[in-house]
């Protein structure tokens, strides 16, 4: 899947420069070339191997972090282009609020079959979430706005639609999501 060379290990290249990425709370020296994306040089350069490379096109989501805790397909943004914003990977996704909780559905709800796409599904439906708690519509959002602070499955499918499953665990990963979505927009009312 990956015809193109990683940009991030030629050590005797004049053009790497380092760069600095807050990733998971911490901030951490990247060694690479300017033109390497944020996937390379996560998995490359700081052995975080969770977000998988898919289809390095920015179609299957199986590389989806949070930058800012808004969602990211990071095989299209520049590791550069990431300094000076939070990044979170699905080895910090635990860090933040619902992660644990979503990871816990996963699991309990059967919500991936080979795992490869499963830290995408998961760090994109951390960031749904708090889209939708935010009040942020989706094109299947009523223009009266998330009814009575629910998502339904429509929304849930429309708002995760950028992550692929090969194996087909959508049934599933509906069910792992739906399960925290009522609790995560439940806060949200309280507060």
């Amino acid at each position: 899947m990956d015809d193109q060379p990683s940009s991030c290990h030629h050590s005797s290249d004049t053009s790497l420069e380092t760069i600095t990425l807050n990733v998971n709370g911490r901030d951490l020296d990247v060694r690479c070339d300017s033109r390497s994306t944020l996937l390379d040089a996560l998995r490359d350069n700081l052995s975080l191997t969770g977000s998988k490379k898919g289809c390095d096109r920015g179609q299957c989501g199986a590389c989806t972090v949070l930058i800012d805790e808004r969602r990211v397909v990071s095989c299209l943004i520049f590791a550069v282009a990431a300094q000076n914003r939070r990044i979170t990977t699905i080895e910090g996704i635990a860090d933040l609020e619902s992660g644990t909780d979503l990871q816990q559905a996963f699991v309990d709800h059967d919500g991936f079959q080979c795992g490869y796409c499963t830290p995408g599904q998961i760090c994109s439906a951390v960031g749904m979430l708090d889209e939708a708690k935010r009040g942020w519509p989706s094109a299947v959002t009523p223009t009266s706005g998330v009814d009575d602070g629910v998502l339904d499955d429509d929304e849930i499918r429309e708002r995760l639609s950028g992550n692929i499953c090969r194996c087909g665990a959508y049934v599933n990963i509906l069910a792992a999501v739906r399960s925290v979505a009522g609790d995560v927009l439940a806060e949200q009312d309280a507060s």
